[in-house]
C-alpha cells in the first residue's frame, strides 16, 4: 500500500510539474515591430484622431491549455506618442494631457485571465483585467482579448500573438484639457507577437 501511495504522488507531482512547465515565458515583438498600441478618440464630435506609440515593450507568459494562467506586463514612453501632428504631439505631450515630462511611463500589469469563448473564425477570447497606470492614477481596466495563434517562424524562434480593445475615460486619469463629453472616450487597440524566450 505505502508503495503504491508513494508511486502515485511521484506520479502526481511530475503531471503536476509537467503541467507548470508547459506555460512559456515571451517577450514582446517590438524590435521587428510586430507590436502596436493604437488609439481612437473623438475631436470635439466633430471626426476621429487616431495614434500608436511608438516606444514600448512588454513580457507574458502563455500557455494555450491554460489560458486563465496567463500574465503580462506593458511599458511604454508617453513621450513617443504618434498622431501624424508634430505641434499636436506636442501639445497632447505637455500639462494639459500626458504630462510625459512628470509621468514619462505608462504601465499596464495583468491581475487576470477569464476566458469568454471563441469569436466567428473559430478563435479563443477572455477578459484580461489588470492595473492601468497613466498621468499618475492607477485603474483597474479589462481588455478583450483575442488569441490570434502560435507557432514556429521562419527565423528558428517560436511566436505566439494576440489582439485587444478596451475604452478607457480620460477624465478617470487625473485633470487633463476638457474638450467636451466626446472626446472623453478613448479607444486603445493593442496587437502584438511575442517571442519565446529561449
Amino acid at each position: 500500500m505505502l508503495k503504491k501511495t508513494l508511486a502515485a504522488l511521484a506520479i502526481g507531482t511530475a503531471l503536476l510539474s509537467a503541467g507548470q512547465a508547459m506555460a512559456a515565458d515571451y517577450t514582446v515583438d517590438n524590435k521587428g515591430h510586430h507590436a502596436f498600441i493604437n488609439f481612437k478618440i473623438s475631436h470635439l464630435g466633430y471626426s476621429f484622431i487616431y495614434g500608436t506609440f511608438k516606444d514600448w515593450d512588454g513580457t507574458f507568459s502563455f500557455d494555450a491549455a491554460k489560458p486563465e494562467d496567463s500574465k503580462i506586463n506593458i511599458t511604454l514612453k508617453t513621450a513617443s506618442v504618434f498622431t501624424n501632428n508634430a505641434e499636436r504631439d506636442k501639445h497632447i505631450q505637455s500639462k494639459d494631457f500626458l504630462e510625459v515630462d512628470k509621468f514619462p511611463e505608462a504601465t499596464f500589469v495583468s491581475k487576470s485571465v477569464k476566458t469568454t469563448g471563441k469569436n466567428a473564425d473559430g478563435k479563443v477570447t477572455a477578459d484580461v483585467t489588470g492595473d492601468l497606470t497613466l498621468h499618475g492614477v492607477t485603474k483597474s481596466v479589462v481588455v478583450k482579448t483575442t488569441f490570434l495563434g502560435e507557432g514556429a517562424d521562419p527565423w528558428g524562434g517560436y511566436r505566439a500573438g494576440f489582439e485587444g480593445t478596451t475604452s478607457i475615460k480620460r477624465s478617470d486619469f487625473g485633470k487633463m484639457m476638457d474638450l467636451g463629453p466626446s472626446s472623453d472616450s478613448l479607444d486603445l487597440i493593442i496587437s502584438f507577437e511575442g517571442t519565446k524566450n529561449k
